[in-house]
């Protein structure tokens, strides 16, 4: 089984508006309210490749309720640690004058070490059998160093650990070997002390570093420039599809979601970047998440290029 986890889930409110001025009444063209999370948008891509798998969190009030709901409607299965405090409500605005998009993120609610421990107690009932993929930041009061102990809890119980978050503790989970780590280009920087994003050559010796420290997988996303993939056996790079973007939020969790997927599945590497690079393409270019049938359109446009190939 797959299991997701989310440390800070979300209901995005999606707003769209030709116009957006101070001190007056701003008149919206469109609106849209989404469950949302890392992990739980990685859920909702699994699900949709006809992959089963359990979302797992911590939040609390009417808008994880929810969340809860949709996930039950969409028939995902769900376990969540319920705190006090209402899980947040983050806010994107498109205001289509300036051709910009405004993102509004909050914090989560405040989240106890007793809380915490009933999540931990979650995770050491997986096995070997099973892949737990954790994504995005963390509620108020849930300490980055928690990435350290579920790494230990990964190695000790044998199952496969997939990382998708900017704290710099994951460079600490490398000697765990964790299954999957994807990081995007400005987060691999911060783990590697840049205050910037250098050129591809470097970006890919930090992805081979990371796969010298530990890693089984490492996936870089690259925003509109496309993606790498590297392992023991290879270095790949993929470049993104072409079209009108009208959402960002979701692209990064979809191309996650869709190459787990692959991975899991024994799907060939090189066609598999290229379906996660779709599909994430196409999550930008619409309100929500891909439903996957615009993705091998949108395959035609990308070219996997070999860079390494070690044959391991």
């Amino acid at each position: 089984m797959i299991y997701t986890l989310t440390l800070n889930p979300a209901i995005d409110l999606f707003i769209d508006t030709k116009t957006m001025q101070p001190n007056v009444v701003n008149r919206t063209e469109n609106y849209d309210i989404q469950a949302n999370g890392k992990g739980i948008n990685v859920s909702f891509i699994l699900k949709r490749l006809g992959i089963e798998n359990k979302a797992l969190g911590i939040g609390g009030g009417f808008t994880l309720n929810y969340i809860e709901e949709v996930l039950n409607q969409a028939d995902i299965q769900n376990d969540f640690v319920h705190v006090k405090d209402p899980t947040r409500i983050n806010v994107f605005t498109r205001v289509q004058d300036e051709n910009q998009e405004y993102k509004l993120v909050n914090k989560g609610p405040q989240t106890n070490s007793d809380q915490v421990s009933q999540l931990l107690d979650k995770l050491r009932q997986l096995d070997k059998d099973d892949v737990l993929s954790l994504s995005g930041s963390f509620s108020e009061g849930i300490q980055s160093s928690i990435l350290v102990e579920i790494a230990k809890i990964a190695a000790a119980k044998q199952f496969k650990l997939v990382l998708d978050t900017s704290y710099n503790e994951v460079m600490e989970t490398l000697s765990y070997h964790p299954y999957l780590i994807k990081p995007n280009d400005h987060e691999l920087s911060s783990w590697f002390g840049l205050d910037h994003v250098p050129n591809q050559e470097k970006i890919i010796a930090m992805g081979k570093s990371l796969v010298e420290k530990g890693a089984r997988n490492v996936l870089i996303s690259l925003g509109s420039k496309g993606a790498l993939f590297i392992n023991e056996a290879t270095v790949l790079y993929g470049n993104a599809a072409k079209g009108d973007v009208v959402n960002t939020a979701g692209s990064g969790d979809t191309m996650l979601g869709a190459f787990l997927g692959g991975l899991i599945t024994d799907l060939d590497n090189q066609v598999n970047l290229k379906r996660a690079l779709a599909a994430g393409s196409d999550t930008a270019f619409q309100s929500w998440i891909t439903d996957f049938k615009n993705v091998p359109n949108l395959e035609k446009q990308i070219q996997i290029q070999v860079i390494e190939d070690r044959g391991k």
